[in-house]
């Protein structure tokens, strides 16, 4: 899925909850998209004003496209074919300044993809999940 389809989708299938630039629509839907200088120290836990955002705080990009495949669109989740799911993780992505506007996602190209907040994450050996440092 490209950037430029993930676009489009985003309009028909997200916008309406998300808003139109992924801005959010509090209380209710959380903002998707931005990448607060502030965020990047993460300093979530001391600064309740930091907006958690997929290019600020998501560890892995693979998330993105589970919780997209299960659970959205809000009203028919699971409904999303898996090119429409890289094409929206693509879309959204880029808007974050993740990856360039110009990339095509796939399972091994999705897989490649370098979260921002990556190393602010490690593993919980008491759980196996992660948590923050």
């Amino acid at each position: 899925g490209s950037v430029a389809e993930g676009a489009v989708l985003f309009q028909a299938q997200c916008a309406m909850c998300h808003g139109k630039s992924g801005e959010g629509m509090p209380p209710a839907f959380p903002t998707l998209v931005g990448r607060d200088p502030r965020a990047e120290q993460f300093l979530f836990a001391t600064d309740p004003t930091l907006v958690h955002t997929i290019g600020n705080y998501w560890p892995h990009a693979t998330t993105l496209f589970d919780y997209i495949k299960r659970a959205m669109p809000q009203l028919a989740p699971g409904s999303l074919t898996n090119d429409q799911v890289y094409a929206l993780s693509a879309y959204v992505l880029a808007a974050n300044d993740v990856i360039p506007d110009t990339t095509t996602l796939d399972a091994a190209a999705l897989r490649q993809v370098r979260m921002p907040a990556r190393d602010r994450f490690v593993r919980d050996d008491r759980t196996g999940g992660p948590v923050i440092r």
